[in-house]
């Protein structure tokens, strides 16, 4: 994280003491050399996998960030690619590396579009919404898709419970609390409230219908289960 390309600790902690917009807004020149960015291995996947799931035409990109995803979508939909996200210092990134892609600022939980798109994807955006938010978000892709549209995104597996990467992410989400209830403006960010059992219920209470596809290329864990999910869901076609 601390690289010559990287922000410093200081310019990590203004970040984190400010809102999320304005906190990416300052994160944003300097967010591609962080870890926070959705890996290639990780890109090059998931666009792997979406390939055997097509044909695609239109695409768009939830909580979009600098871009990362919209190549993905530039990879596998035939149609027009569009990225949304509400920090306008990302979006500038996202522009300089995507000129063709439309681009535009909104709030993901009032998403500004008709019914157009055959396929949405996000990355590392969902830490962002509180389980009691998440409904909403879904239902505002829904109405971003035509019927049998797919909303799609990848869902590694949980870490095993006591390793270091589980108290890792308890401890963050412990501080993140803690932070939220002694300093405005929030910050949200919590790596353990996206849970597949509970995300999977409110997919399928908003309208879609839910399958999980292996992303076979990242491999599978020692009890043979993929280390990385797909979540598949698809707009159900109006009756």
């Amino acid at each position: 994280m601390f690289t010559p390309q990287g922000p410093s600790l200081r310019e990590l902690t203004v970040q984190a003491l400010s809102s999320v917009e304005h906190g990416y807004d300052l994160l944003a020149e300097k967010f591609d050399a962080t870890p926070f960015r959705t890996s290639d291995r990780l890109l090059t996947a998931v666009a792997d996998t979406l390939e055997e799931l097509g044909p695609f035409d239109s695409g768009l990109d939830v909580c979009c960030g600098t871009g990362a995803g919209l190549g993905v979508l530039r990879s596998v939909c035939a149609g027009r690619v569009t990225g949304v996200d509400f920090s306008t210092g990302m979006l500038t990134r996202a522009r300089d590396t995507h000129p063709t892609a439309t681009l535009v600022r909104a709030d993901a939980l009032a998403l500004p579009f008709a019914p157009v798109f055959d396929l949405a994807v996000s990355f590392g955006a969902f830490g962002h919404f509180v389980p009691d938010a998440q409904r909403a978000l879904f239902a505002q892709v829904h109405a971003s898709l035509r019927p049998g549209g797919t909303f799609a995104f990848p869902l590694p597996a949980p870490p095993r419970v006591g390793s270091r990467l589980y108290w890792t992410l308890w401890g963050f989400d412990a501080a993140m609390r803690v932070r939220n209830a002694l300093w405005r403006p929030r910050f949200v960010m919590y790596y353990r409230t996206f849970r597949l059992a509970e995300v999977r219920t409110r997919l399928e209470d908003t309208g879609f219908d839910v399958s999980l596809t292996p992303v076979e290329s990242l491999g599978r864990l020692d009890d043979g289960s993929p280390r990385c999910r797909l979540v598949v869901a698809r707009k159900r076609p109006v009756s």
